[in-house]
C-alpha cells in the first residue's frame, strides 16, 4: 500500500533534502502515493523546486490549526515527517502541527529532534532543550485514546549537521583557516544531511502490520557522524581532502549566529558531545556515514583556498 507523507519545514535545509530524495530515488519513491509539502515560505526556490518534483506545497500558516488539520485529513496523510521550522517561535508552531496531526489522526510520526538536546541545560541552553519538550508531545500521543497519532511513532535525534561548517567557508577560501567556538580539546561528530536524509527515507517508507517497519517503530534513534574530533582534527581532515593545509582557530560566540548553533557549541565545550552513535545508520541503512574527509571533498570549492588570498599572520593581525 503506497505512503501517503506529509513533510514540514520543506522550504528549510532538512525538510527539502528529505523530500528531493524521496522524490529522486526510485527504491523509495515506488513505495509512495503522494508528498505534501508544509511551508512558511511557500514561493521559496526549495519549494518551487519540490514542486517541479512532485510535491504538492501547502502554506503553513501559524496560527490555524484548523487548516492544517484540515489538510491532512484532505490529503489522506497517513505518515507525518515533523521538522521544527528554523524559526524564532519554533516550539509554538511545532506545538500547533502536533496538535492538527492528533486532530486528523496521522498514525505514523517520525520527529525529528536534535542530538544533545536531553544533555542541554534549561537555563544555558534552552533552545536545545526545547526539542526536549516537543518529544515529550509527540511521544505522549501514543497514550492518548482520544486519537490515533503517534499510533507508530519514530524520534530521530540528529547530530550536528556537517553543513554548519559551510558558514565558515569564506575564512577557509581567504585565510586557510576554519574558525570555530568548540574549545581546544573536546570533541564532537558532525553527520552529512545527507546521511540523516538516508535515514529519514528508510523510516518513513518502512512498512510494517503496526504502520512503519518493526525495525523502526518505537525507535528512539541518535545519528553522529562516525569520526569523533576536536577542531584541530577536523582542520587536519579539510587539509587532507582538499590538497593544501587549513588551520583550526578557536572563536569566541558569534551573536550574529543561530542560537541553536551556539548552544551546540556550548555542549561541545563542556565536553558532552564526546561520542558517537552510527550503529542506527549502519542498521537502517547497511551503508557507512560519511566520513568528515569526505565531506570536504563534496564541498572542496567551497573550502579551497583562492588563489592569490593571503593568510593572516599568526598573530591574527
Amino acid at each position: 500500500m503506497s505512503r501517503n507523507i506529509c513533510i514540514t519545514a520543506v522550504d528549510g535545509h532538512t525538510g527539502f533534502a528529505i523530500t528531493e530524495l524521496l522524490l529522486k530515488n526510485n527504491d523509495f519513491k515506488k513505495e509512495i502515493g503522494s508528498i505534501i509539502g508544509l511551508a512558511l515560505h511557500p514561493h521559496s526556490e526549495f519549494a518551487k523546486e519540490l514542486a517541479g518534483l512532485g510535491a504538492k506545497i501547502v502554506p503553513h500558516k501559524p496560527g490555524r490549526v484548523k487548516d492544517m488539520t484540515k489538510t491532512l485529513q484532505d490529503s489522506d496523510a497517513d505518515t507525518l515527517c515533523l521538522i521544527p521550522p528554523a524559526h524564532e517561535n519554533k516550539l509554538d508552531l511545532t506545538t500547533e502541527l502536533i496538535e492538527a496531526a492528533k486532530k486528523a489522526n496521522v498514525p505514523n510520526v517520525c520527529f525529528i529532534s536534535s542530538a544533545g538536546c536531553d544533555l542541554a541545560e534549561r537555563n544555558r541552553q534552552p533552545r536545545l532543550r526545547e526539542f526536549i519538550d516537543l518529544e515529550t508531545l509527540v511521544l505522549s500521543c501514543k497514550g492518548d485514546s482520544m486519537t490515533t497519532t503517534g499510533h507508530s511513532p519514530v524520534v530521530i535525534r540528529a547530530g550536528f549537521y556537517a553543513e554548519n561548517l559551510l558558514l565558515y567557508s569564506q575564512q577557509a577560501q581567504a585565510e586557510g583557516v576554519l574558525p570555530l567556538p568548540v574549545g581546544k580539546d573536546h570533541k564532537f561528530a558532525p553527520i552529512a544531511l545527507g546521511d540523516i536524509s538516508q535515514v529519514v527515507a528508510h523510516v518513513l517508507t518502512g512498512k510494517g502490520k503496526h504502520g512503519f517497519s518493526d525495525k523502526h517503530r518505537g525507535q528512539l534513534i541518535v545519528l553522529t557522524g562516525p569520526m569523533l574530533a576536536t577542531g584541530d582534527e577536523l582542520a587536519a581532515a579539510a587539509s587532507q581532502a582538499l590538497g593544501q593545509e587549513m588551520k583550526f582557530e578557536d572563536i569566541s560566540d558569534d551573536s550574529s549566529e543561530l542560537q541553536y548553533l551556539l548552544e551546540y557549541y556550548s555542549l561541545v565545550r563542556e565536553g558532552k558531545t564526546n561520542y558517537i552513535s552510527t550503529t542506527a545508520f549502519h542498521d537502517i541503512t547497511g551503508a557507512h556515514p560519511q566520513e568528515p574527509n569526505e565531506f570536504f571533498k563534496t564541498y572542496a570549492q567551497e573550502f579551497k583556498i583562492r588563489t592569490g588570498s593571503k593568510r593572516r599572520k599568526a598573530n591574527g593581525k
